[in-house]
């Protein structure tokens, strides 16, 4: 999504045209005729609630975008925006506390839409505190949260520590372009695209790995310790809540018996 669409037909168009559907496809996901979606692109016809929530589903639209094709179309808003610690997110909260404990003693983060680090757990802590010398004040984003990104990319960051960059930093950044795409949301793209500038690069492009691996490993040199890690992301498989639609969980797994001692030996194994 790129242009600045507020009519329901534009909207629509857009995020079709995003997901590479014809009108048939979306006729076809959404159980409508062609000819509806045709006349409700060109506004010759105009939607009901239930229709709406209908496309919005079948173009894997998320919650927040939904909001604004309801809005455009003259509806209220469907879901709502929770904050994290609010009684109706009890549920959330636990489960997320559940997971990032449970994945102890390597490290996992709760992300928000910002990159911004919502929770972590103790090994967490424990990783990103072991580059000596970053401030991690430097690197703090939108709520007053560190941002992972942030202190990814920049030079007085992680970034230094990294020992294959070269190769780790393209699909980062390609993985950083493809998020705000496909969120539809210009507070993000607005987000990535000055965090890229900010660190020149924006213009990086990823390129198919030598390596023979399944994964691309992250490798941290700090120092005489080395660890090796690659990281699985997690998301809600049914959210009703803006804020849970939005959340990700990264956990990061070590690639070696040498990464995996390490973590095992410190403070927080031990529970």
């Amino acid at each position: 999504m790129t242009s600045a669409a507020s009519s329901f037909p534009d909207l629509c168009r857009e995020w079709r045209n995003y997901r590479q559907l014809s009108q048939l496809d979306l006729a076809l996901a959404a159980e409508v005729s062609q000819r509806h979606v045709s006349w409700l692109e060109t506004g010759r016809s105009q939607p009901s609630r239930t229709m709406v929530l209908r496309l919005s589903e079948a173009l894997q639209i998320p919650l927040r975008e939904r909001n604004k094709l309801l809005q455009a179309a003259g509806f209220a808003p469907a879901y709502r925006e929770s904050e994290l610690d609010a009684p109706t997110m009890a549920p959330v909260l636990e489960a997320l506390k559940q997971v990032l404990d449970n994945h102890e003693p390597l490290p996992a983060v709760v992300l928000d839409r910002f990159w911004n680090v919502k929770m972590q757990n103790n090994a967490a802590g424990l990783m990103m505190a072991l580059g000596e010398g970053i401030d991690q004040s430097q690197f703090i984003g939108t709520g007053g949260e560190l941002n992972l990104a942030l202190m990814t990319l920049h030079p007085q960051g992680f970034r230094r520590y990294i020992s294959n960059w070269a190769e780790a930093a393209p699909p980062f950044v390609q993985r950083l372009k493809a998020d705000a795409a496909a969120s539809g949301d210009r507070e993000v793209k607005d987000m990535i695209q000055q965090l890229l500038s900010l660190t020149e690069m924006d213009h990086i492009t990823a390129s198919p790995s030598s390596s023979l691996l399944p994964i691309l490993p992250l490798e941290l040199d700090l120092g005489d310790l080395h660890l090796s890690l690659f990281s699985v992301i997690s998301t809600f498989g049914t959210p009703q809540d803006i804020t849970t639609d939005e959340l990700r969980i990264e956990a990061f797994y070590p690639t070696d018996d040498a990464t995996r001692a390490f973590f095992q030996m410190q403070p927080s194994a031990s529970g």
